[in-house]
């Protein structure tokens, strides 16, 4: 029996049938911005935490609005418990710091062969902070750190990640309503992406046609990443460097996503192109079994690591692993997700944050058996007041992965 949903149409065709859907949803809005603001000001007072840097990169990004890419430059932010944000920038890119600017705040410039790490303390003394506690975005690379611990012997710097991670792991109503509508654009894309293979199809081809379906839907920048891996290839969780033709009755694993709104989605769907076979059947049917295991697990007040230890269990009673040995999981079970593909909480068994409404994060239980095939059937997890809930609807069957006798 062949797979349902898998071959039969072309590149064309499924290109020529997709319309833009991505601006039916709103980005984030000023007044979040200045709310997270908000929250870490009440996390940092909690805390006795004096002032907190925040590094270019996605969080800066998620607290103030203001994007930039992290250089060899130091740009950032300080935020005092007050609610007040000051940026630290280069001279000459103060009128692009300000153009980029969300929240509003002083850019404290310095000159090029001048320290940004002793204007950032000049900064700290000028706002009467002449000692105490500052926290360092955990982003931070080290020889910033460093350089800022040279001048600041007054003071206590640690990592902020209570702060960040505090924040940023709990999304909000916007949050989710624009990972959703990501999550749905992919989801399409996957099965569309499913409906064009077809014997001798190159998995270059098929990455080809997945970023141009991204886009089609609305995504200026196409897929953020995509793994698109055959046979034996699939046995590698994150891929192989060789392009690879599919061959009759071979798996067919694909991991994709893009990003909407600075916010990225991730799902992986496997099946068989052509007649399945019993080993592909089983382990298949184990990886659902496992995934719904681990969804089962991921309940209000349960810990991360309780989501993995749950997974590896059925794995385990099916004479899987142990641990992290093959054929089995071979990596954790999940991971946060948001403006990072990977972020806070990772579902692994030494994370013990305790589960949360507003907590989103993958569900991947892959399975490898070597030299063969790997099964990984990857959907997203929403943590709401009553519960989990799906982003997208995990696979139905190997014979139906996209639930197309359902309709």
């Amino acid at each position: 029996m062949d797979t349902l949903g898998i071959g039969g149409s072309s590149i064309e065709q499924e290109l020529e049938k997709i319309k833009p859907v991505a601006h039916l949803v709103k980005p984030i809005q000023k007044e979040e911005f200045q709310q997270r603001i908000e929250k870490a000001s009440t996390l940092m007072k909690a805390q006795n935490i004096a002032a907190m840097y925040l590094h270019a990169g996605t969080n800066l990004f998620y607290f103030t609005g203001t994007k930039w890419n992290g250089s060899e430059r130091m740009v950032g932010a300080l935020v005092l418990p007050n609610k007040e944000v000051d940026y630290i920038a280069p001279q000459f890119e103060e009128g692009t710091i300000l153009d980029f600017m969300g929240v509003k705040g002083e850019v404290h410039c310095w000159e090029e062969h001048q320290s940004p790490y002793e204007l950032f303390v000049t900064l700290l003394e000028e706002k009467n902070i002449n000692s105490g506690t500052i926290g360092i975005d955990e982003s931070t690379p080290f020889f910033i750190t460093d350089g800022i611990s040279q001048y600041a012997s007054a003071y206590q710097l640690i990592n902020a990640k209570d702060i960040t991670a505090g924040c940023r792991m709990i999304k909000s109503d916007a949050e989710i309503a624009i990972m959703q509508a990501a999550m749905d654009i992919t989801m399409e894309v996957q099965k569309a992406a499913a409906r064009i293979m077809r014997v001798g199809i190159s998995s270059k081809e098929v990455v080809d046609f997945i970023h141009q379906a991204h886009i089609k839907y609305g995504i200026p920048s196409g897929s953020y990443f995509c793994i698109v891996l055959f046979g034996v290839d699939s046995s590698f969780p994150h891929g192989v460097k060789t392009p690879k033709n599919l061959e009759e009755n071979e798996i067919v694993l694909v991991d994709t996503g893009c990003v909407l709104h600075d916010y990225i989605s991730d799902i992986t769907r496997t099946y068989v192109y052509g007649e399945i076979n019993e080993e592909q059947r089983n382990i298949w049917d184990l990886e659902k079994e496992t995934q719904q295991a681990a969804f089962n697990a991921a309940q209000l007040g349960s810990t991360c690591a309780s989501i993995d230890v749950a997974s590896r269990k059925v794995l385990e009673a099916n004479g899987l692993g142990p641990d992290y040995k093959l054929p089995g999981l071979p990596h954790r079970t999940g991971h946060g997700i948001g403006l990072n593909i990977h972020e806070w909480p990772y579902i692994v068994r030494n994370d013990n944050t305790i589960l949360t409404p507003g907590m989103c994060f993958s569900n991947e239980p892959m399975i490898c058996v070597p030299d063969k095939f790997g099964i990984r059937l990857e959907d997203h997890i929403y943590m709401t007041e009553n519960g989990p809930k799906w982003f997208t609807e995990p696979a139905y069957t190997i014979e139906d992965p996209f639930g197309i006798s359902k309709d």
